[in-house]
């Protein structure tokens, strides 16, 4: 698999994991034994600021504030420059969360992830993650779509956009977006919801995780400096719309009902 094939079976977005497997777990379909480790996987993640510590804990120290959440309190964010849809007013958490372009919402607190990377004293770099958890006052979700106007809007988007790029020549300057693009397709992907979600959740949310992925590589320019400024900008412009498509669809599945 090339890397390019590789970056696109990951989750990017470490709240959409969080949101799913706590919310599973509030739901009584998964034991809280399995949260942490679902949710970090091969990754050290801290928690920082949840009520009854006074310093930095391990994951599993600061999952307890949920205890008293009903699941579908629980809510995905997404934000994006411009769109700060899901989050309250201005303030440390809508910082916190517009510069991290993720957060995990409850009616009385949201949780932010921070990555903090590191290097040890033999040179080896490695990241640690700290959610940290803000308080708010009477949080009330707003209108998002559900799962199946967000499959559409996403199958909507990627067709516009791979035309787009098709017309560009993307191909030339840039093969592994053309590649993972057509590869999308016919996705095979590795992410996946815990028990409780439908089979329509599951399928947007592997589909829109592998997207995730591709739009990360299209941010990157071609070796060798191949797209000029004029071609960036019709690349951006052909993939706007198909960034919104996918937030969307990684939010409704993550947010959809859960059933027992």
């Amino acid at each position: 698999m090339s890397p390019a094939a590789d970056a696109a079976t990951r989750v990017a977005r470490r709240s959409t994991r969080f949101v799913a497997w706590v919310r599973a777990w509030r739901a009584g379909l998964v034991p809280f034994d399995e949260l942490a480790d679902e949710i970090a996987r091969d990754e050290e993640h801290l928690v920082a600021d949840a009520p009854g510590t006074w310093t930095d804990v391990p994951l599993p120290q600061g999952l307890p504030a949920f205890a008293k959440v009903h699941p579908d309190d629980i809510r995905l964010v997404l934000p994006a420059p411009g769109d700060p849809r899901g989050l309250p007013g201005p303030g440390p958490l809508t910082g916190a969360a517009m510069l991290a372009g993720e957060a995990v919402m409850t009616p009385s607190f949201g949780v932010v992830p921070e990555v903090r990377r590191h290097v040890s004293g033999s040179g080896v770099e490695f990241e640690t993650v700290l959610w940290r958890w803000f308080p708010v006052e009477d949080y009330r979700p707003v209108f998002q779509m559900g799962a199946a106007e967000a499959e559409g809007e996403l199958t909507l988007a990627l067709g516009e956009a791979t035309a787009q790029l098709t017309k560009l020549d993307v191909a030339q300057w840039k093969p592994e977006l053309a590649g993972a693009l057509q590869a999308l397709r016919r996705p095979e992907s590795t992410a996946t919801l815990p028990p409780g979600f439908d089979p329509r959740a599951r399928r947007v949310f592997a589909r829109a995780s592998i997207l995730d992925q591709v739009l990360a590589l299209a941010e990157t320019n071609a070796p060798g400096g191949a797209v000029n400024g004029y071609e960036a900008q019709q690349r951006d412009a052909a993939l706007r719309p198909l960034l919104t498509a996918c937030r969307q669809a990684l939010v409704a599945a993550c947010n959809s009902p859960l059933h027992a």
